[in-house]
C-alpha cells in the first residue's frame, strides 16, 4: 500500500485546493445529509452521522453548515434527495476500483463514472465483482511531528486500535469499523490533532505499475473521477513506485 499512500498525501496537499474551491465541503455536505436521513439526526445514536460530522470540522466546516445538512437530512429542511450507490470496475494494468456515490441522478453518474474509466483504459464491472480485494477499517491519519510514537501507541491501542503504521510523513491508525469513534475520541482526549478519521476501504493487495504510460494514466483516471460530484470516495489497489511517482508528480 507504500505508493497507494505516497498517492494519498499528494492528494492530501490537493485536497486544501479543492476545500477553498467548495468541493470538500459539498461532499461533507451530501454525506451528512444522508446519514441523518438514514439514521437520525442525533449523532449520538447515529454512528455514521457522527463520523461525517468530525470529517466536515477537520476541514473546518462551518457549524451553520453542518446543522443546515442535518436538517435536510431529517427533513427539517427541504432539499435534494440523494441515494447512495456503489461501482466496481478496473483501471489500467488491472488495477482494481471501487467507488462510493452519492447522487440524484443515477443515470447521470453511471454515464460519468464509465466515461472516466474508458477514456483510461479502464472498464466498469459488474457489483462485487473487486469488493472482496478490499477491506472495510476504520483509518486516522496523524502528522508524523504531532506526537512520538509511543505516545499515539500507548492511547490509540488502549482505546481498540489494531495496528499503527508510519509512512509518507504520517501515522496511519487502524481500527475496526465500529470502534473507529472510541479510538479517535481518546485521541482527541490527548489534544493530538489529527489529518483525517474516516471509516475506508483498504486494499487486501496491491498491483505494482512499474510502467509510466499505465502509472500516468491511473493517477489521470483517479483525478478524473475525483471531479465527478457525485463521486464521494475512490477506493483503488494500485502501488507506484517511489521513483517513477515523484517523476509524474
Amino acid at each position: 500500500m507504500s505508493g497507494h499512500s505516497k498517492w494519498a498525501t499528494i492528494k492530501r496537499k490537493k485536497g486544501k485546493a479543492d476545500a477553498e474551491r467548495g468541493k470538500i465541503f459539498t461532499r461533507h455536505i451530501k454525506e451528512i445529509t444522508i446519514a441523518a436521513r438514514e439514521g437520525g439526526g442525533d449523532p449520538d445514536g447515529n454512528p455514521r452521522l457522527r463520523t461525517a460530522i468530525a470529517a466536515a470540522k477537520a476541514s473546518n466546516m462551518p457549524a451553520d453548515n453542518i446543522k443546515r445538512a442535518i436538517m435536510k437530512g431529517t427533513g427539517e429542511l427541504p432539499g435534494v434527495t440523494y441515494e447512495s450507490i456503489t461501482y466496481e470496475g478496473y483501471g489500467p494494468g488491472g488495477v482494481a476500483i471501487y467507488l462510493e456515490a452519492l447522487t440524484d441522478n443515477k443515470n447521470r453518474c453511471v454515464g460519468e463514472v464509465r466515461h472516466a474509466l474508458s477514456k483510461y483504459g479502464g472498464n466498469l464491472g459488474a457489483n462485487g465483482c473487486v469488493a472482496w480485494m478490499f477491506e472495510k477499517q476504520g483509518l486516522i491519519t496523524i502528522e508524523l511531528d504531532a506526537v512520538d510514537e509511543d505516545t499515539l501507541m500507548e492511547v490509540a491501542m488502549e482505546a481498540g486500535a489494531e495496528d499503527i503504521k508510519s509512512d509518507s510523513g504520517s501515522y496511519e491508525v487502524i481500527t475496526q469499523p465500529a470502534d473507529i469513534d472510541a479510538v479517535r475520541s481518546a485521541i482527541e482526549a490527548k489534544n493530538i490533532p489529527m489529518i483525517s478519521a474516516e471509516v475506508t476501504m483498504i486494499p487486501k493487495d496491491t498491483v505494482t505499475l512499474n510502467k509510466e504510460s499505465q502509472a500516468s494514466s491511473m493517477l489521470k483516471l483517479y483525478e478524473m473521477l475525483e471531479e465527478l460530484d457525485d463521486v464521494q470516495k475512490i477506493y483503488a489497489n494500485f502501488d507506484i513506485p517511489e521513483e517513477l511517482l515523484e517523476k509524474l508528480a
